[in-house]
């Protein structure tokens, strides 16, 4: 079974966003974004970071809907304004919850909803608010803007559409997706709609099971047994529902995202600084003249912020995220050394303090004494090693900067790696070699796995299916450009992504000034 068969995938398609004309792209398990500059990479992956904070769990998660709580008493005016689940389906609702909570179930395994309270869930679906956290906050947020609407392609486009497809491999048979969608005008950005075919089965992750039983007994406690009340401890009931169903309508979506964006050198360098600028900005707020500040995007923020989050004891840490084995193989292969994270351990607040002790030193260095590559890298060894979890998503721009080729073929197949380990990779990149070691990579999926293993990178072989690169190009009318998929050639054994343009210039241009270097000699 291939990697995206497990996990599911994604199909977004975008129009008229910042620079892009039209995309559609399947987001598979690696997705490289590739093409000149200022031809939207970067919108199209800050977009991805903001649907996956919309959707699901990014970092400083906010669910879709409510939280599971609990009430002591049917707030006033419920009658009124809610709308009343007939007696039957309230029955069949409360006895299908008992008899999840007297069933062993493989936690594993998802469990399918009867279809009688499928339909209940996707009513309840319909009348409710799409989002925790509106498009037009959040999407402003990410990109650092004023509103949405500056998002809109500038050259005769009025309207942007996003549109995200979920489709989930539990269902093979379905023939329609779950899709999110909305839309960006010059009054901002509309509400998230889902649109759920009305025959798509419904699941409910196990981990959900004890959560909807504790809901059952604290939602009827202190309520007394009048129709006001059981309506009420129905659609509460319901909405509980909703929240353990959602992740499986989101899918890949659900995951968290991890952004690692271009400059990564300057941001580790200044870091501390920058955010001791902001402190002391905060704190004398209203004493002095409130000077205009360039506002930070979400990108960058949460970048920051999750580089002060690493100082924070392990014990306040959620659960254990990372992947020890692949920041390890990162610093050897590549850094020639380890990255260091002093952790004070303060009460106080305090900022991290990141230094690199190359192989064979007893000292560490500062990063800013470093080599660009080594701070530019720095950051993608402590996310691998301390935030990007199984099932992730590492969104990461341009890791090939500051690179020796040969040290970007071998990032290539580290990248690979944490794919293989269930990490889903997105990046951006002007890089041919980390093209052309991706697509060896692909081609040695098709040898016999004992060969493979005989060969550099063998054993982080990819299936095709498993990897998708995208070429944004350019276009003048409209002006804009034009997202497509970069098959890998069959007789090239590459992802033809029009380096091999540059090239050819390059040598013609070598062969004429060779030949009029020999004319001027005969002279």
């Amino acid at each position: 079974m291939s990697i995206s068969d497990r996990k599911g995938s994604l199909e977004l398609e975008v129009s008229n966003l910042g620079p892009i004309v039209e995309a559609k792209v399947a987001l598979r398990p690696f997705t490289l974004f590739v093409g000149p500059s200022n031809t939207g990479k970067s919108y199209l992956a800050v977009l991805i970071y903001a649907l996956h904070r919309l959707l699901g769990r990014g970092i400083g998660p906010t669910r879709p809907y409510r939280i599971f709580r609990r009430r002591a008493s049917v707030p006033p005016g419920f009658r009124q304004q809610s709308p009343t689940v007939s007696d039957n389906d309230a029955n069949d609702l409360f006895d299908w919850v008992e008899q999840l909570s007297s069933k062993k179930k493989d936690r594993g395994a998802p469990i399918r909803l009867p279809e009688n309270i499928a339909v209940l869930v996707r009513s309840r679906l319909a009348s409710l608010p799409r989002s925790g956290r509106s498009v037009e906050d959040e999407l402003s947020r990410c990109f650092g803007l004023q509103s949405t609407r500056q998002l809109i392609r500038s050259s005769g486009a009025t309207e942007t559409r996003v549109v995200l497809r979920s489709y989930i491999e539990e269902e093979a048979e379905r023939a329609k997706p779950f899709e999110h969608s909305f839309d960006i005008s010059r009054r901002g950005a509309s509400d998230l709609l889902f649109s759920i075919p009305s025959d798509a089965p419904l699941y409910l992750t196990t981990r959900f099971i004890d959560r909807l039983v504790w809901s059952i007994d604290s939602e009827s406690q202190g309520i007394t047994e009048s129709p006001e009340a059981k309506d009420f401890i129905v659609l509460e009931l319901l909405g509980d529902l909703v929240d353990a169903v959602f992740p499986y309508i989101a899918g890949v979506a659900d995951s968290p995202a991890h952004y690692l964006p271009a400059d990564r050198a300057g941001v580790m360098h200044a870091h501390r600084v920058v955010v001791s600028a902001l402190v002391e900005s905060a704190a004398t707020a209203g004493i002095r003249r409130t000077a205009p500040m360039p506002v930070l995007s979400g990108v960058l923020a949460d970048f920051l912020e999750q580089l002060i989050l690493l100082s924070d004891p392990p014990r306040i840490r959620v659960r254990e995220r990372g992947n020890e084995n692949l920041a390890a193989r990162l610093e050897k292969t590549v850094l020639g050394g380890s990255v260091r994270l002093e952790n004070r351990r303060k009460p106080e607040p305090s900022y991290p303090s990141f230094s690199y002790r190359p192989e064979g030193w007893k000292e560490d260095l500062p990063l800013m004494r470093t080599s660009s590559m080594v701070s530019e890298l720095a950051p993608v060894v402590l996310y691998l090693r301390h935030v990007v979890g199984q099932g992730d998503v590492l969104i990461i721009e341009e890791p090939e900067s500051h690179l020796h080729p040969a040290m970007q073929v071998e990032f290539t197949r580290l990248l690979a790696a944490a794919v293989r380990e269930g990490v889903r990779v997105i990046m951006t990149t002007h890089s041919e070699w980390v093209l052309e070691e991706l697509a060896n990579l692909v081609r040695l999926s098709g040898l016999p796995e004992t060969t493979r293993k005989t060969m550099g990178g063998g054993a982080v072989a990819l299936e095709p299916h498993d990897v998708g690169a995208w070429l944004f190009q350019p276009r003048n009318r409209p002006r804009g450009s034009v997202v497509q998929e970069i098959p890998l050639d069959a007789d090239s054994g590459t992802f033809a992504a029009g380096f091999e343009h540059v090239a050819a210039a390059l040598h013609n241009r070598w062969a004429e000034i060779s030949s009029r270097t020999e004319l001027a000699d005969r002279q």
